[in-house]
């Protein structure tokens, strides 16, 4: 990536290095930086009152991770589970900040610990991969994917091909176009498949392809009024997306 960039997150200031087609407005991105601001600001005055507060941390550290402070929101996450140990496994959250924070590691221990928690959920095999990818290299990504013999929702099933070669993210979004549904569950589909398409692209180093994948599920209208895994996922592109165009940006 590199991902330690997220100190240049182009949230932080609305106006710096941002392209001009960015999917959410110059107005938005200062409101959600000044929102998240607030919010920190808050849970911290909270927790200095109430130290053992397990939710308190949780809070802050998806705060922390929407404004681009990996380290935090890692420390925040390690703060939960020091406090609740029952947590260790289902942290996904700590996974996902432990890979932004570049601790490659242990992001892909915890998702290996996720999988004994719930064997179905492919979106968790795909953080595992990535994580393996960043920290022993494809081959080995490739080897140790997680096998699955229980069904999952799509897109996962067929986004999870694109590692084992079985399938492109050409071949992702014409089975969602060729699927006999609408509405909501057509967004939603699309917006994983461009969400994990993007982020596979930026691992491979497509950095042109990630942006624009990662631009449209960011545009995309389901993934931020979703639900709390979802919105969380759609924060995830979206601070991806402003990482790679800050990287583009300082390198033309």
């Amino acid at each position: 990536m590199p991902l330690l960039l997220a100190l240049l997150l182009v949230v932080v200031s609305p106006g710096l290095g941002c392209c001009d087609d960015h999917p959410l407005s110059a107005d938005d991105r200062a409101q959600l930086t000044a929102k998240l601001d607030k919010q920190i600001a808050d849970f911290t005055a909270k927790i200095e009152q109430d130290s053992k507060n397990v939710e308190l941390y949780s809070r802050r550290g998806d705060a922390n991770f929407f404004r681009g402070r990996f380290a935090e929101s890692v420390a925040d996450y390690e703060k939960m589970v020091e406090l609740n140990d029952e947590l260790d496994n289902s942290h996904w959250r700590r996974g996902i900040a432990r890979f932004y924070a570049g601790k490659f590691e242990g992001a892909a221990q915890q998702f290996e610990r996720y999988h004994s928690f719930d064997d179905v959920d492919r979106e968790n095999g795909i953080w595992r991969y990535f994580s393996q990818f960043k920290a022993y290299g494809a081959d080995k990504a490739k080897q140790g994917l997680l096998k699955y013999k229980k069904d999952d929702r799509e897109p996962f099933p067929s986004v999870y091909k694109l590692f084992s070669g079985e399938m492109t993210g050409v071949d992702v979004l014409k089975r969602i176009d060729d699927a006999e549904v609408k509405g909501d569950e057509r967004k939603k589909r699309l917006f994983y498949a461009d969400l994990y398409i993007g982020l596979n692209d930026a691992l491979e180093g497509r950095n042109e392809s990630a942006i624009k994948y990662l631009r449209r599920s960011t545009a995309n209208k389901w993934g931020p009024v979703a639900g709390y895994g979802p919105n969380y996922m759609w924060h995830v592109g979206r601070v991806h997306y402003d990482l790679l165009v800050e990287k583009s940006q300082k390198t033309k």
